[in-house]
């Protein structure tokens, strides 16, 4: 359906905004307080919906947006935090780019949603756009970086597939079901940054745009596009579009950074936005057709 172009250009406002992530991380905010980090991020922004809309999760959906709230902002935006600080932003941005494929076999093992063979081929047609985009080969990267953008990669991408699978029936409303989980991610990692962090980072003024940023463009902004997104589009080409993430960086440090765009970055990026394409289901259904309709000869 020609709908979902329109949905896949709605969802392409959160890996937009959530390109700057990781330099506004590293560039603007303090270091060595990821749980703070996490917290800043989603509880202030939650709290301040909660108080606008005034409405609480019923029922299941305590749980739910606890478990959604943890896996999608809690714990992600800490590892995110953690990963921005250990990291050059083209290696995490390289291990994020795995998500496509690893929402595919989540959907398939939860929702037995089957993703398209195009979906499949333009997975990894974007992940190498992305290797070739932004890796540079440096060495000495530090496990403790890997280990946490690996695993903000995995727990947001079974969050993606849960929170689909949990609103396909009976779902609350986008922007409510947003705040219960900004809310309770940020309320569970709160007690763990007091005890190990101690007293929140001091702010300042380059520190309040740099959280504002974070909170309120690339937390409420791009997950209200993405989860209106999510309801409407497979999982495979909302995977896919997610791939937009670290070409928004890179065009980024050419804009704003001087940064040179190398061959190897245009290769990329043309191969990343040809994967994006391809996991569109009105492209694989057209070229589909193209493939199976018979050769006219003269």
């Amino acid at each position: 359906m020609e709908d979902n172009l329109r949905w896949s250009l709605l969802a392409a406002v959160a890996p937009i905004t959530w390109g700057a992530t990781y330099y506004v991380t590293g560039a603007l905010l303090p270091a060595d307080y990821p749980l703070w980090g996490g917290t800043l991020r989603a509880l202030p922004a939650g709290l301040l919906l909660l108080l606008l809309l005034r409405r609480l999760p019923t029922g299941a959906w305590w749980w739910k947006s606890a478990v959604l709230g943890t896996l999608n902002m809690g714990l992600f935006f800490t590892l995110v935090y953690l990963a921005a600080q250990l990291l050059p932003s083209s290696v995490a941005a390289t291990i994020m780019a795995m998500s496509p494929a690893v929402v595919m076999i989540f959907g398939w093992l939860i929702q037995r949603e089957r993703s398209s063979l195009f979906a499949m081929l333009g997975a990894a047609v974007g992940f190498l756009g992305v290797v070739l985009m932004v890796w540079s080969g440096d060495g000495g990267l530090s496990a403790a970086g890997i280990g946490a953008s690996a695993g903000a990669m995995a727990l947001s991408s079974l969050g993606f597939v849960l929170t689909k699978r949990w609103t396909a029936v009976s779902a609350p409303p986008t922007l409510p079901m947003l705040s219960w989980q900004l809310v309770l991610g940020g309320l569970l990692v709160l007690p763990f940054a007091a005890i190990t962090e101690g007293a929140p980072p001091q702010m300042t003024g380059e520190r309040l745009l740099g959280y504002g940023y974070i909170a309120i463009v690339a937390t409420v902004i791009a997950y209200l596009a993405w989860y209106t997104a999510l309801r409407k589009i497979p999982l495979g080409t909302i995977g896919l579009v997610g791939l937009l993430n670290p070409v928004t960086g890179v065009i980024l440090g050419v804009v704003f950074a001087a940064e040179h765009l190398t061959v190897a970055q245009s290769i990329g990026i043309a191969l990343v936005l040809t994967g994006v394409v391809l996991g569109q289901p009105v492209v694989a259904r057209a070229l589909t057709r193209r493939w199976r309709s018979p050769v006219s000869t003269s």
